[in-house]
């Protein structure tokens, strides 16, 4: 087990200032009524005005260098800003790709250009990325993409379909991952990533609806699309590489425990004197996430790619979300109810029909649980 074996982190001092202005702002708006608290915001709650008002705080951007619009203040200010807008319940899904894992990326492997052209938008929360990465028929297997991109003079043809590929109706740009060289014996060889520019006339953006009617996933058709050379992400044949690199960001963090703590906060409020060892336990299982998940942060600080790591965040993050609802469904007389004024009846409803989504976005649990059964050896 020592892949699990992570270094525990303790965040700085100096970033209870940071929390602390974050919380008075969250305060600011939700008393001013510019934001609602509801649950799983980082998936649904789409608010662009919201994104720029986060962006002109610094509070944006906040891991890349200045020199690109960002103010270099490090993963673990970025993870403490996260986590208040998760705890809040803040509208943070129209920034949330591309500041979690599309501008890293785009920082880490792209040209100068391209840093150029994206960053200090995405910082300024201007710039909204979806993540093309997901097939019909292949569910989380990324290594089993059908998707091709085939080399023109000037650049490369795109052409498949991705699913399950979140605000992609909204984004103004999506990295892709397609296949452009042979299929061999080694799944993982001949992947490359692209960044495509949307909105684009060869792109199909067809509606995959919650249970909710809520339109936030989507099936992409990429009908021979034309991405030139410049925008090629990484080297040709690295995609493999780069996005193991990207899942990591995109598994570990706080999201994926947090996404109904309006939920959970309300109910430890309301229970916490008649149902209190339950309700603590719950909590305590949310702490021992959250160290984990900040313990993979303090990786990825470091320059290191903990994609295993992180599988087993995700997978034990996306189970503990449906402990949330279940335990506050059993020790509460709430009727679900999306419409109801009332917050515990509403907030329990949205957490009910947006569960469903939990495992999908990110990697199903049995796909995360092959990944870690590999690195044991176990298969």
């Amino acid at each position: 087990m020592d892949f699990l074996d992570l270094e525990p982190v303790v965040l700085p001092a100096e970033l209870d200032g940071l929390r602390a202005d974050v919380r008075a702002f969250l305060r600011d708006e939700l008393s001013a009524g510019r934001i609602e608290s509801r649950c799983d915001q980082w998936l649904g709650g789409w608010d662009a005005g919201f994104s720029a008002r986060l962006g002109e705080r610094g509070w944006l951007g906040m891991a890349f260098p200045e020199r690109y619009g960002g103010t270099a203040a490090g993963a673990l200010a970025r993870f403490v800003v996260t986590e208040e807008l998760l705890a809040a319940g803040a509208p943070v899904a129209a920034h949330w790709i591309a500041d979690r894992q599309s501008g890293p990326s785009l920082l880490r492997f792209g040209t100068e250009e391209q840093k150029h052209a994206f960053l200090p938008r995405i910082a300024r929360g201007e710039c909204f990325f979806a993540a093309g990465m997901s097939e019909p028929d292949t569910g989380s297997d990324l290594a089993s993409v059908r998707a091709r991109g085939t080399r023109v003079d000037g650049g490369w043809r795109l052409a498949g379909t991705k699913v399950w590929t979140s605000g992609a109706h909204r984004a103004h740009a999506m990295i892709v991952l397609v296949r452009t060289g042979p299929r061999t014996a080694d799944r993982h060889a001949g992947l490359s990533q692209f960044i495509v520019e949307l909105p684009d006339p060869d792109v199909h953006v067809r509606p995959i609806r919650l249970l909710t009617g809520e339109h936030h996933f989507n099936e992409v058709v990429l009908d021979d699309v034309f991405v030139p050379d410049a925008r090629v992400l990484g080297e040709p044949g690295s995609g493999w590489r780069q996005v193991t690199s990207e899942l990591a960001m995109e598994r570990s963090g706080p999201e994926r425990f947090l996404s109904t703590f309006p939920l959970l906060s309300l109910a430890v409020e309301r229970l916490r004197d008649h149902d209190a060892s339950r309700v603590g336990a719950v909590v305590a299982r949310m702490w021992a996430l959250r160290q984990a998940s900040l313990a993979v942060a303090g990786r990825l600080a470091a320059g290191a790619a903990p994609a295993v790591q992180a599988a087993a965040v995700k997978d034990l993050g996306t189970r503990f979300e449906s402990v949330v609802t279940d335990t506050v469904r059993s020790l509460t007389r709430a009727v679900p109810d999306l419409g109801s004024d009332q917050a515990l009846p509403r907030l329990l409803a949205e957490a009910i029909l947006d569960g469903p989504g939990f495992t999908l976005r990110g990697g199903t649990n049995e796909i995360l649980r092959g990944v870690i059964a590999k690195e044991l050896g176990a298969r």
